[in-house]
């Protein structure tokens, strides 16, 4: 099977179900941006390719899960309303997340002021992925009432978990979170 299908080359591409609309559909916009996030997440963890410290293994499984909820995410977006959807995000997947950032939180120190996104370049990556993250929120939001509410939930979620996660990586690695100069 080849990757190319030369089906998008007029500007449209099909959502699951074969259902075909333009590449600016809120639709696609939203699970696009997803894929973007999960991919500016997989960018930042192999950073960690060649470190070593304590807790490594269960970061990569902790995001190994995350980025596999975020890819059920974008099934979900880019099922149109009112279609059986083969893998959703769960309540369960949003109550783990907030698990795993309640127990890196107290591992940090609290925060004293504004930081600037950085730190180590992995930290940093996570950053630049909450970012992306929160704009496909908005993007999600855009679709309208069709959107499963877990879904908006675990977006929100996944931003907040982010931040934390871009903290306790460049906590654990010892890398200044840079401060806002006032």
């Amino acid at each position: 099977m080849k990757i190319y299908t030369k089906t998008g080359d007029k500007g449209t591409t099909s959502l699951v179900y074969g259902e075909r609309v333009s590449k600016t559909d809120a639709r696609v916009e939203a699970y696009g941006t997803c894929d973007e996030a999960n991919s500016v997440m997989g960018l930042a963890l192999s950073y960690l390719n060649n470190e070593e410290f304590e807790g490594k293994k269960e970061i990569l499984g902790v995001f190994h899960r995350i980025q596999t909820s975020l890819f059920h995410v974008g099934a979900e977006l880019s099922t149109p309303a009112g279609k059986d959807v083969k893998w959703k995000v769960s309540a369960d997947d949003i109550t783990e997340l907030e698990q795993v950032m309640d127990e890196w939180d107290e591992k940090i120190p609290p925060l004293q002021n504004f930081i600037l996104p950085g730190g180590h370049p992995s930290g940093a990556g996570l950053h630049v992925a909450r970012t992306i993250v929160r704009r496909a929120e908005r993007k999600a939001v855009a679709i309208g009432e069709d959107v499963n509410p877990l879904v908006l939930s675990y977006l929100n979620r996944l931003s907040d978990f982010l931040f934390i996660a871009a903290r306790y990586i460049n906590h654990l690695l010892k890398k200044e979170e840079p401060g806002l100069h006032q």
